[in-house]
């Protein structure tokens, strides 16, 4: 009985996972929808970031600066 509650559970989630119809693309590639919706936004702040801070990577990983705390 355990069995049949957990194979339905599974696959009443499982149903949830369905393509994305060709109406519904345009929408999701739109820049907003973009992970990194505005680039040259985000690559002026990081060099404002590592300029500041004397890093040589920005925010992408740890580093630089002079030392002194």
């Amino acid at each position: 009985m355990i069995k049949l509650v957990g194979a339905a559970t599974c696959l009443a989630l499982l149903s949830g996972c369905v393509g994305v119809h060709p109406w519904q693309r345009d929408l999701l590639a739109r820049n907003a929808m973009q992970l990194n919706a505005y680039p040259r936004v985000i690559a002026f702040r990081e060099h404002i970031y590592f300029s500041k801070e004397a890093a040589s990577g920005g925010r992408s990983f740890d580093g630089g600066g002079c030392g002194c705390n």
